[in-house]
């Protein structure tokens, strides 16, 4: 089968396309039509993600198609439409995925759209319901807010009946920050005045933050009292330090979004997830827009778009392009 390959640990540049062996052994195995292209998968291709496979490898978090085979006790049967994530193996024309990281999706959702579903959107449920306790009328400032997290959270904020704040870095992502349903979008240079100034003088309720770096003091500092930065990245490079006489000042809660590592010892979690997102997901609410979409063999775009955090959308990868279920 075709497949994305990773050899070296160079980079996004030393990735290619080549032909590898079907994978075998228990699971659900999908016909992969569409794989969604994140952050990981660039950390992935340098090493520097916690997960960290032997070369050569194939890497890809999320996918999209067909159900090509499934133990008979999944309730999943051939030919399904689902989503799935596998953790790595996305990037192929087939992929082996556990029963729980398999999740069917409506007949009318496009394989390239719910293949930017299971990571970001299941992470930012995890996020805003379980580890923010989010509340109807709360406002939430987004960060990286046209990127996959960043967009899971603006519209599963939104659907959620809070009031959203998106920090963006240019026009175009401003843009699309709103069209999602974002209330309101401030600058990354002087964000933390900006949003004083839409609070008036209050502060966001919750911070979601999958950048850290030079922004997390004044994310710290633009919480309103009792309010909660959820820690969900560092695609900023620098991991920040807090200092906790800040946190006492304004009952402030720093929280830890590991979203793996909590499924990972409740495996049955990420399809009890999906089960309570799928009324959302059927209305269209929880739709990424999609930026990109392009050929396996564009896949070192895709990654150096991520890196270099000029993507805006979701980037998608057509698996088997041309089919007609791929639309």
């Amino acid at each position: 089968m075709r497949a994305v390959h990773i050899r070296t640990l160079d980079g996004p540049d030393a990735v290619t396309v080549a032909e590898v062996e079907e994978p075998r052994g228990d699971g659900v195995l999908i016909e992969v039509h569409a794989a969604g292209v994140t952050f990981p998968d660039v950390l992935l291709t340098r090493g520097r993600y916690q997960l960290r496979p032997e070369p050569p490898f194939v890497p890809g978090s999320e996918l999209a198609g067909i159900v090509r085979s499934a133990p008979d006790d999944t309730g999943l049967r051939p030919g399904q439409r689902v989503a799935a994530f596998p953790g790595i193996g996305a990037f192929a024309e087939l992929a082996l995925v556990p029963p729980s990281l398999v999740f069917p999706i409506p007949d009318d959702l496009s394989f390239a759209a719910a293949a930017g579903l299971p990571m970001n959107l299941l992470t930012v449920h995890f996020a805003l319901r379980r580890r923010a306790r989010l509340e109807p009328g709360e406002t939430v400032l987004v960060h990286g807010a046209a990127g996959g997290i960043g967009v899971g959270a603006i519209q599963l904020a939104k659907a959620d009946g809070a009031r959203v704040i998106a920090v963006t870095s240019t026009a175009e992502k401003a843009e699309i920050a709103r069209a999602i349903g974002a209330d309101e979008t401030v600058e990354v240079a002087g964000f933390k005045d900006a949003v004083r100034g839409l609070t008036d003088g209050r502060g966001a309720d919750v911070v979601v933050d999958p950048v850290g770096g030079d922004r997390f003091t004044d994310s710290l500092r633009s919480l309103a009292p009792e309010g909660r930065l959820l820690v969900i990245g560092f695609t900023g490079g620098e991991i920040p330090t807090v200092r906790v006489n800040r946190l006492l000042l304004n009952n402030l809660s720093v929280v830890g979004v590991g979203w793996g590592a909590f499924w990972q010892r409740d495996p049955g979690y990420p399809r009890a997830q999906w089960t309570e997102l799928e009324p959302l997901i059927a209305q269209g609410l929880l739709t990424p827009p999609i930026g990109a979409r392009l050929p396996l063999e564009r896949v070192s775009e895709a990654l150096r778009a991520i890196e270099g955090r000029t993507a805006t959308g979701k980037l998608i990868l057509d698996v088997r392009p041309g089919v007609a279920q791929a639309r």
